[in-house]
C-alpha cells in the first residue's frame, strides 16, 4: 500500500510533469472506483492541472482553482504516468486493471490502476478535499507533528502501539510497512500499549517516525512513479524480511500473521529477545 513517502513522491512527480498541462478528458473505466457523481468527470475537461498535493495517504490533483481529484490508492492501487497512450480510443469499462485515466493536451497523462480482485481504490471529484470523508477524519500529519502533538495523539487512543500508529484519525500517513520500520528504529514492541509508553519511549517513537519517514521521502522524491515501489522495498530493514537477519543486530526477523495482514519485527531489538505469539487470539508478549 502506498504510504506517506510514496504519495508525497507521486505528488511531486505530478507537479513536475503535469502541472501547467490542460486536461483533454477524464475516462472512468471502473464505475465503483469513482465515489462522487457531482461534479461529473466531464467537468475536468479543458481545465489546467495547477497543483498536486498530499493529505495523509490521499493524493490530491488540483484542476483550475477549485476542482480536486482526491485518490486513495488502497492496498493494490497505483498511479502510472504515460508519456503517450498506445490508443487514442476510450477505455472499455470493466476491462483490465485501469480504473480511471486522465489524458493531457500533450498526449501524456496518467492511469489509476488496481491489481487483484479486492477493488478498494477510491477516487473523489470534489470542490473541497474536506468533503472526502477519509480526509475530513485525518489526524495531524505524522511527519509534521511536533513532539507535544505526537505524544498527545499517541496517548489519546489506548491500544497496541502499531495499531494506534497506523490509525489515520490519530496520525495521518503511516501504514503497515513504515510502522514496522518505525517501531524497529524506536526499539519498541508492536504490541506495547500506547497509553503506557514512558516519556522516553514516546520521544524515541517520535524521533524514529520523523527519521524513517523523512529518509523515505528523501529517497523517493525525484523518482519516476514506476520506480517508487522498488525504492520503497530497497529501504526496508524488517518489513517483508521475515527469516532474514536483522541489519542492526543479526537476529532473525520474525513475523506475526493476522487474517489479512502481517507484521515483522526483530526480537532482540524490540521485545527483549522474546518472540511474539503468531496467533491472533493468543496471549501476546509485550
Amino acid at each position: 500500500m502506498p504510504e506517506l513517502p510514496e504519495v508525497e513522491a507521486l505528488a511531486g512527480y505530478l507537479r513536475e510533469r503535469a502541472v501547467g498541462r490542460r486536461v483533454d478528458r477524464v475516462e472512468v473505466a471502473a464505475i465503483s472506483a469513482l465515489k462522487t457523481y457531482e461534479p461529473a468527470p466531464a467537468a475536468v475537461s479543458g481545465r489546467t492541472v495547477t497543483d498536486a498535493r498530499r493529505h495523509g495517504k490521499f493524493l490530491d490533483v488540483v484542476f483550475g482553482d477549485d476542482l480536486h481529484l482526491v485518490v486513495h490508492l488502497a492496498r493494490a492501487g497505483w498511479l502510472h504516468y504515460r508519456e503517450s497512450f498506445s490508443s487514442g480510443g476510450p477505455l472499455r469499462p470493466g476491462k483490465g486493471p485501469i480504473a480511471l485515466r486522465v489524458r493531457l493536451d500533450d498526449g501524456s497523462g496518467f492511469d489509476l490502476t488496481e491489481a487483484g480482485t479486492q477493488k478498494k481504490l477510491a477516487a473523489y471529484l470534489v470542490t473541497d478535499p474536506a468533503a472526502v470523508p477519509g480526509v475530513a477524519k485525518l489526524g495531524p500529519d505524522a511527519l509534521a507533528a511536533d513532539l507535544a502533538t505526537f505524544a498527545e495523539r499517541i496517548r489519546s487512543r489506548r491500544g497496541q502501539v502499531k495499531g494506534v500508529l497506523t490509525d489515520q484519525t490519530v496520525l495521518a500517513g503511516v501504514g503497515n510497512a513504515y510502522s514496522d520500520e518505525i517501531l524497529h528504529a524506536a526499539k519498541l514492541s508492536p504490541f506495547a500499549l500506547s497509553d503506557r509508553l514512558t516519556d522516553e519511549q514516546v520521544a524515541a517513537l517520535h524521533e524514529a517516525t520523523r527519521r524513517v519517514l523523512g529518509d523515505a521521502v528523501s529517497r523517493s522524491l525525484g523518482q519516476k512513479a514506476a520506480e517508487l515501489k522498488g525504492e520503497k522495498r530497497s529501504g526496508l530493514t524488517v518489513h517483508a524480511r521475515a527469516g532474514l537477519p536483522c541489519p542492526t543486530c543479526g537476529d532473525t526477523v520474525r513475523e506475526v500473521s493476522f487474517a489479512d495482514s502481517s507484521l515483522q519485527y526483530c526480537p532482540t531489538c524490540q521485545t527483549g529477545g522474546k518472540p511474539l505469539a503468531d496467533r491472533r487470539l493468543s496471549r501476546l508478549v509485550r
